[in-house]
């Protein structure tokens, strides 16, 4: 998979620094884990699963966006999806955390954006859930929306996300392929002292384990000792946190996005969560004091929703039994690993604010180092 970035000019000042190429993983033969990803090894694979981006880059110093996930068609408050959070490390913004955690249930799409736009973000999930046919008496919503700061790159203080982008994301949520790297909340996001990103994955289980599909997607700006497929690439390109004075803010947040099509109650999908925790753990993070690194897991099977008024006093719904739930645990490990791996491969160069200038993952030299290994 290929994809290109062209520069333009804006008064002689760069919005990026080349045009550049860049290859997933897998393009170069690096397959990560051992479970198969679905189709499109995108969190879409999960059926229903849509995803919707509004990229913002203006002048010279804005480089931020709004990422939407619709986690199924249809009104979501009315028909709930049950859903778990798990916090790694809570130095974040992470709004409607609570509610989901006391009643293990999702209303609304997830939106993810930088931190001083979550406010916007709510706002527009406000109005997307009130003015949809069937919600003309609610009378609370609870908008989930996730963030990381993007203000090395970004200019944050002038809140240029507005309640029209996010809204423009949610429109534009399509099933398919997922663009990854330098768009939507992941245009300003610095990772591993590289440019971050958007990225996303999945795995799909074989019959014999029950056929599901695990689905990430991840906004990535966060630090530690860069790791691929197990290969210590930070450590030989010798840029890792704390190896110099200009690395040693390791300070930012992962947002981790999970779905699945298993019927896994809130219970069982915070269980998820944290393992999709150990996927960020895999590629060398390390969650440091000012990391807001939160995993936001649902799940999509129609026998398990919930309906917003209930017909009966005693739901029937039938969850996955526990000792069914190890293969979903590995794919969501695997596939957050993944997702994260491909935020740096799609990342292109990227100038912003104050003319500071963050390198994309330098495939040039991480392909020899993989072959190092033995991994291509």
């Amino acid at each position: 998979m290929l994809r290109r970035l062209f520069c333009t000019l804006f008064f002689l000042a760069p919005l990026c620094v080349f045009s550049q190429e860049r290859m997933l993983p897998r393009a170069i033969g690096l397959k990560i884990g051992v479970l198969s990803p679905g189709s499109i090894n995108a969190i879409t694979d999960v059926p229903g699963v849509k995803v919707g981006q509004e990229t913002i880059i203006k002048g010279d110093s804005v480089r931020t966006g709004v990422t939407a996930i619709i986690p199924q068609p249809g009104n979501l408050f009315q028909m709930k999806l049950p859903a778990a959070i798990f916090s790694g490390n809570g130095f974040g913004k992470l709004a409607g955390s609570t509610q989901v955690q006391e009643l293990g249930n999702l209303e609304t799409p997830i939106v993810l954006t930088n931190t001083l736009g979550v406010a916007a973000a709510m706002e527009a999930l406000i109005d997307y859930t009130l003015s949809h046919p069937g919600n003309e008496s609610v009378q609370s919503v609870n908008a989930v929306v996730g963030e990381t700061n993007d203000s090395y790159l970004n200019d944050i203080r002038g809140r240029h996300v507005s309640k029209a982008d996010v809204l423009n994301a949610i429109k534009k949520a399509k099933e398919g392929p997922v663009e990854q790297g330098s768009v939507g909340a992941g245009t300003g996001t610095v990772c591993f002292g590289f440019k971050g990103g958007i990225g996303s994955s999945s795995r799909k289980l074989s019959q014999s384990l029950g056929g599901y599909t695990v689905g990430v997607l991840v906004q990535t700006n966060f630090g530690g000792v860069l790791q691929i497929d197990g290969v210590p690439v930070g450590e030989e390109l010798g840029k890792f946190s704390f190896s110099d004075k200009l690395l040693n803010n390791v300070d930012g947040s992962c947002m981790m996005v999970v779905a699945t099509d298993a019927p896994l109650d809130a219970r069982n999908l915070e269980r998820l969560a944290k393992r999709a925790f150990m996927g960020m753990a895999k590629t060398g993070g390390i969650a440091s004091n000012g990391s807001g690194d939160y995993v936001i897991a649902f799940s999509t099977a129609e026998s398990i929703r919930i309906p917003h008024q209930p017909q009966a006093p005693v739901s029937t719904s039938g969850f996955l039994h526990n000792d069914y739930t190890s293969q979903l645990f590995m794919a969501a490990i695997e596939a957050t690993e993944e997702a994260i791996i491909n935020s740096l491969f799609a990342a292109t160069n990227t100038s912003g604010k104050s003319s500071r200038y963050v390198e994309a993952l330098p495939l040039d030299k991480v392909v020899p180092i993989l072959k190092k290994y033995k991994r291509l």
